[in-house]
């Protein structure tokens, strides 16, 4: 009867190993795919939502050179005064400054605001001009990240806003004139 006993007893605390085990396992794997990618983001356009009203974004990829990645692994890239133009039916990004690292190679000339092509599916190019060519829409660079090991780019579709300013003396007193 003991040997009964001490048997049921073994298999209630294995039981209960193996469920504790597998609950603590079940945690630390919930832990482990809740990651943060902080180091996904390059640069960023902040201007660009002042400046525009952004209606829409895309994602598009660059064809880019060997040492351009490795500046933008180092974070040497600005996006303010860039913007995308768009020539024979491909998407082109123009002033956007990646600047070369000091240990390019001697052999290569780097031109830190050459156009670089934007990898895009055929129809959104063609949304995007329809868009810029009768809409009178703009085309900005808003984001640059990495994803899956590639430089993709963020592009936002909007117009121009209107900046008003305050009236100048001079239209004040026009406008107080009797006429």
């Amino acid at each position: 009867m003991d040997s009964v006993l001490k048997n049921s007893c073994l298999q209630l605390q294995l039981r209960t190993f193996l469920f504790i085990s597998a609950y603590t396992k079940a945690l630390t794997m919930k832990k482990r795919s809740i990651k943060k990618d902080n180091g996904s983001q390059i640069a960023v356009n902040k201007k660009a939502r002042f400046d525009y009203q952004i209606q829409e974004t895309f994602e598009a990829g660059l064809v880019l050179e060997g040492w351009e990645v490795k500046s933008l692994r180092d974070g040497r890239s600005q996006l303010k005064e860039g913007y995308v133009n768009i020539k024979n039916g491909e998407a082109w990004l123009v002033g956007v400054n990646i600047s070369p690292l000091k240990t390019v190679s001697t052999h290569i000339k780097p031109d830190p605001l050459r156009p670089r092509k934007l990898l895009l599916h055929r129809t959104e190019l063609d949304r995007l001009i329809g868009s810029v060519e009768r809409k009178g829409f703009s085309l900005i660079p808003m984001k640059l990240f990495w994803k899956r090991g590639n430089v993709k780019i963020e592009i936002g579709l909007g117009k121009g806003c209107l900046l008003y300013t305050s009236p100048s003396p001079r239209d004040a007193t026009l406008s107080r004139m009797p006429s």
